[in-house]
């Protein structure tokens, strides 16, 4: 999955698109607040790099050129652990087993270093309620994680056991690893992702103009291939996209953010009139290196600052220019269709790792120093989230760089992106490594 976070001080992100024939009319803006709330993610995933939360559908276009009311911005989400009656305490016996065991030597992971420490160094262990990172552990055991996986079959079995349980067998096969940088700055960050939910339709028409596409036939990873302006322009690049479209959008600014999150959910009206929601999948991309159209107008001082707000109001007073805006950045992001039915629409899109996400328990990190399915303790304290809680390893992201680094997945929903859209505050972790037996 393309992944990248939600805040504005990052340097990198993979991909963004749009389609000429609307960005010639000049942009349909949307109205209502939930999609303007959705869009407001552009500001950090256009400078840097976003990832997966989704909202409902959304309200219907506004005619082309006429300029989006203002859109009150997201109520700010907050999310707090609950601190009831710890599970262990340093007074239960597993608790006094596991300080009595030697501290094995500091593990190297790349970039990081792990420290092994005492289980009373993780602030607010013994309260998680595990069985919710349990669901996540599972989706890991799909494709474990080599040094985890023997694991496996235990923690299937622990699927069903008490909240006790669950924590004793943690505490005696896991040793707690406090992650740092090999050199540096020890601090971290921990920053919000969520999955989008747009309208679309299976068929062009009216203010649906704006295709997303899946991945062309014979087109190879890494292989250069049209840019967006020649996908836009090209009849020879048109040729070759002709009937690969998935759906189409009615607002080019929604493919650009559905393109740098890199998945999500699209509620698509078929030709019959009936509705169905479908996830779109990162496939891959054209080969071209990802330009920050943000950074485009700033760089020309075209906007004062790199906000939503400014973007879109300039987009409206020069619709002329907005396809070069858009045309700055040559990559395009392909996608394939997934259905989402059951139990798939209770899961994120599936992360780096493979597998898919969970909701308040997966988070991306830099593979190089954390490794995909590694169950780790996280703390982080801020004005939008307390949190203290095992969480799994399950993805990463372009902007993801450093030892104390997560992005935290937040699912999808108003809430979901209000507390992705918010999440900037430091950051503690501590990995969770098999004892040697």
């Amino acid at each position: 999955m393309v992944h990248h976070t939600m805040n504005t001080n990052n340097s990198s992100a993979p991909s963004a698109s749009s389609n000429s024939k609307v960005m010639a009319k000049g942009p349909s803006w949307p109205q209502g607040r939930v999609r303007g709330v959705f869009l407001a993610c552009i500001v950090g995933s256009l400078l840097a790099a976003c990832s997966t939360v989704s909202l409902p559908p959304t309200d219907g276009p506004v005619v082309a050129t006429r300029p989006a009311p203002a859109v009150a911005p997201p109520r700010q989400a907050t999310l707090v652990d609950a601190v009831g009656q710890p599970v262990v305490t340093p007074d239960s016996e597993v608790w006094r087993w596991a300080d009595s065991q030697p501290l094995p030597p500091p593990l190297q992971r790349g970039k990081s270093t792990w420290q092994a420490v005492r289980w009373s160094e993780l602030p607010g262990w013994g309260s998680d309620a595990l069985h919710q990172a349990w669901n996540a552990w599972l989706r890991s055991c799909e494709r474990p994680a080599p040094g985890i996986g023997p694991l496996c079959g235990e923690v299937r079995q622990l699927s069903i056991a008490t909240a006790a349980e669950q924590h004793d067998w943690l505490m005696r096969r896991l040793q707690p690893y406090r992650i740092q940088p090999v050199q540096g700055d020890s601090s971290g960050l921990l920053t919000g992702y969520y999955e989008p939910v747009l309208q679309g339709s299976r068929t062009p028409g009216g203010a649906h103009q704006t295709p997303l596409y899946r991945l062309p036939p014979g087109l190879r990873p890494g292989q250069p291939w049209y840019t967006r302006q020649q996908m836009a322009t090209d009849p020879a690049a048109q040729a070759q996209l002709r009937g690969q479209a998935i759906a189409w959008l009615a607002d080019p600014l929604d493919a650009l953010l559905l393109q740098i999150q890199g998945s999500g959910r699209v509620l698509v009206t078929e030709p019959d009139g009936s509705q169905r929601t479908v996830r779109l999948a990162y496939a891959g991309h054209n080969g071209h290196p990802y330009q920050s159209v943000m950074r485009w107008l700033l760089d020309r001082r075209l906007v004062r600052e790199g906000t939503w707000d400014a973007l879109r109001a300039w987009a409206a007073q020069n619709p002329q220019q907005v396809d070069e805006m858009l045309w700055s950045n040559p990559r395009v992001v392909f996608f394939r269709e997934e259905p989402l039915t059951g139990l798939d629409a209770q899961f994120g899109p599936r992360g780096a790792q493979g597998v898919a996400l969970t909701p308040g328990r997966s988070i991306a990190v830099d593979k190089d120093s954390i490794p995909y399915g590694t169950p780790v303790w996280l703390a982080s304290s801020g004005p939008v989230a307390q949190l203290r809680r095992l969480v799994l390893a399950q993805d990463t992201g372009g902007a993801i760089v450093g030892a104390v680094r997560a992005d935290y997945f937040t699912g999808w929903g108003d809430e979901a992106y209000a507390l992705a859209a918010g999440l900037k505050q430091p950051l503690q972790l501590w990995a969770l490594w098999p004892r040697v037996q």
